[in-house]
Formats: C-alpha cells, structure tokens, sequence
C-alpha cells in the first residue's frame, strides 16, 4: 500500500480525519501498536505536505490526466504499443544501431568492432507471492531477448524491489530462480540491486523487479529485416510467466510445471552451432500480446504484411496449456507462448526445421512475409483481420472484469498522451540547453 499517495489523496480533499484513518491503513498490514501507527501517520501526512505542490520545471511533473490502467500500459495491446511510439519518441534519435523506434526486443549499439545487444525485462507483476517462478522466467525471458537479435548473452544482471514488510527471503528465492537458468545456461549473473519499493511509503509484502542481459553478435536478426517472400516459422510454446499467471490464479497449479523448461534457448543454440543464424533475417519471441501483437510490430517495423495459418499454430501450443486456454475462453493467439518466431528466406527453411528439431524442440512453418502492411490469419481457407485488441487476452478473473474492449473515449486519450509526450521532449531540450550554457 502506498501511504504517501494515500496521504497526498486525502490533503488534497482536505479530509480532517486523515491522520486517524491512515493509522487504521497502517495497522492493517503493520504488527505495531496505535500510537506507532499514529507516529508514523504523522510522518508520512508532513512529508507529503512538503512535496504537495514542488515548484520549479524539474520538479513539477508533466500530467496527461490519463491514467496506466485506462490506456492499457503494460497491458500489451494497442494502448501499450501506442505509449512505446511515444517512448521512443521522447527518447529521440539516438547513435545506436537498433534503439527504441525499431520496436525490438532488444537494443544494439556498436563496440569494438562487433555488435553489443543490451536488454531489460521486468518480472510478471503478478508473481510476486512467487519469487522462484518469477526469477526462473524473467532470467528466460531476458535471455530470449538478446537471443532473436541474432546474439549469443554473456551475463545478466538483476535488480529486486520488495516492500518494507516483505519477508527477506523473497530476494533469494528470487536470486534462486534467476540463477537456476544461468547455471542451465553457463551465463552468469554477475551484479545487481537490491532495494525496498518506495522506502518507508510502501508497506505491505510486494515485490518487483527485472533481470537485464547482455550479449554480442557479428549479424543482427533485428524486425526490420524482415522482407516480402520469406516464410514465417515457430516453436513449440507452452508460455511462461503469463501463462503460470493463469494457471495459478484459475486454481490449476500443476500446469505450472509445463512452463519450465529451456526449449527456446536450446533451439536458439541449436541454430548458432549450425551457423544458421546469419541466414536469417528476423527472430522474435512470443511474448507481447502473444502472436498478434508481434506481427503487428514487427509489419510496422519492416513495412510488410505477415500472413499466418491459423491451423499451422495451434498445433504448436503446448496441449495442456491449449486445453487450459480454450477451457478459459482466452484467445491463445493474444498472450504471451514464449514461442521462437523466424523470418527466413524459403531456401533455408529446410534446414533450420532440421536443426531445430534435431535439439528436441518442435517447428513448423506457420505462414509467410508479403507485400503490403498488417497483418491477417487464415482459417479454414479465409482470411481473417490479425490486429491486436486493445488489450492482451484477458488472462484473469480480474483481467477479465476489465476486459479487452477499447474505450470510447480512446482517441481523446491519445491527444492527451501526445500533448505528454511533447511537453517532456520540450522540458528535456530546456534543460539540456542550460547545462549546455553553463
């Protein structure tokens, strides 16, 4: 629970009883006495005071008046994808080889002659009662993403945020997860950070967190690569912390088990021992808004249209956790499957199919690269729109509740979050031109 926000909430509406009513909050979730309670209320309502209303450019925050959960941030649909333009936007252009515009996974800069592949991924935010499980699959999911740059990862490096009255065990079971796939992998963690989330303003048991990786490659598989006339193919997928977040929040836990595995990594190391990599042009996994949202990218990044049999990926989807899925009404095509994409010239489909096969690990080709921009799938024969929802496939009870609708009121929040974006560009150049006076 965030006490400051709670505290700066109730100053606002200038609530009278705000010091009694956040020392019930805090007695909630703190083992303490009433008059600690009201000690620490206290603290809390003078520190918010003080940073009410800051002064001053760098202060103030810039405010959209749109809120995370409205626009679908980090909900892997369009309002997410739309904020990750504006990410990039904001970010501006940039030296590197691949940055934020390409809508990789990954980001690629040039260093001593080969190219250096860096990336960073934040833990399921739904697996914090789960630090194993949750360290075991964004380690994976970090490694998956130097892999479909066409880059062999050489270390990794985490970063934990648990909340002040989390147990501090959490941290190494965390470290346990993510070191589970490193000693699998041979790629060693070797640094990171260690903090609670929001100090002393956040109580309560929650934790967050990422695992970075790093890697170096000769050629890039990077999207933009992609080009009309090459086939599309996959592996198998039985998804990762997406999919044990269903599992687990549906009642059917010993599906969790189906999401362990390193078949990913093992076809990616398959293809770099065969020298195969540098015959591909693009590699991505499966991750944000599930195969739908991937072509969408990845068809805006290249200026292509991505064309899917729908039969050709069902049959690709590990069988429990599609009976899981189809059970639950949850369109598999619209959530993370942790599957491996290649886009490949057709002359060398024959041999990628072999060698990923010959490592234990199922493929298939699942469609083609044409002219044209988007993306459809064929069932039975037709062609069927392939765009992503406005969210990813509701996963849970909750997600569910929420739904996968966009709202009505959608481009009046874009027009808002555009105004966002180009103030924080324009507060940028201010500042940068007055450390640039000095």
């Amino acid at each position: 629970m965030d006490i400051e926000g709670y505290a700066k909430r109730g100053l606002l509406r200038k609530d009278k009883s705000l010091d009694e009513k956040l020392a019930e909050r805090i007695l909630e979730i703190k083992n303490i006495s009433q008059k600690q309670a009201r000690e620490i209320a206290s603290a809390v309502i003078i520190e918010a005071k003080a940073t009410l209303d800051p002064k001053g450019e760098i202060l103030k925050p810039i405010s959209s008046g749109v809120t995370m959960g409205d626009f679908g941030v980090g909900s892997r649909g369009m309002g997410d994808f739309y904020t990750h333009e504006k990410i990039a936007q904001v970010i501006g252009k940039t030296s590197a080889v691949v940055d934020s515009s390409h809508l990789d996974d990954s980001g690629v800069v040039r260093a001593g002659g080969e190219y250096l592949v860096v990336t960073i991924d934040g833990m399921h935010s739904r697996l914090s009662d789960f630090p194993f499980l949750a360290g075991f699959h964004v380690a994976r999911a970090a490694l998956r993403d130097v892999y479909v740059m066409g880059a062999r990862p050489v270390a990794m490096l985490s970063d934990i945020h648990v909340a002040d009255d989390g147990d501090v065990a959490k941290i190494f079971d965390h470290i346990a997860g993510i070191t589970t796939v490193s000693e699998l992998t041979g790629i060693p963690l070797i640094t990171g950070s260690t903090l609670r989330i929001g100090g002393d303003m956040v109580i309560g048991q929650r934790m967050t967190g990422g695992v970075g990786a790093v890697g170096m490659a000769h050629d890039l598989t990077s999207r933009i690569q992609a080009k009309p006339g090459d086939v599309i193919l996959m592996t198998e997928g039985a998804g990762g912390g997406t999919v044990s977040t269903t599992a687990l929040y549906y009642g059917m836990e010993e599906l969790v088990d189906e999401t362990i595995n390193l078949k990913f990594i093992d076809a990616c190391e398959g293809l770099f021992d065969a020298g195969l990599v540098e015959k591909i042009h693009a590699m991505t996994d499966v991750t944000n808004g599930g195969v739908r949202g991937d072509a969408k990218e990845i068809a805006r990044t290249a200026h292509v249209k991505l064309v899917f049999e729908e039969e050709k990926l069902r049959k690709l989807v590990n069988e429990k956790i599609l009976s899981m899925l189809d059970n639950l009404e949850i369109d598999y095509l619209g959530v993370s499957l942790d599957a491996l994409l290649i886009i490949a010239p057709p002359e060398y489909s024959h041999d990628i199919l072999e060698c990923v096969r010959k490592n234990g690990v199922a493929i298939d080709i699942v469609g083609k690269v044409v002219e044209g921009i988007g993306a459809e799938l064929i069932i039975d024969g037709k062609s069927h729109d392939f765009t992503p929802r406005f969210r990813e496939s509701a996963y849970t009870p909750i997600k569910k509740l929420v739904g996968e609708k966009t709202p009505r009121n959608f481009d009046v929040m874009k027009k808002a979050v555009d105004k966002a974006a180009v103030q924080a560009i324009e507060k940028k150049r201010r500042v940068v031109e007055r450390l640039k006076d000095v």
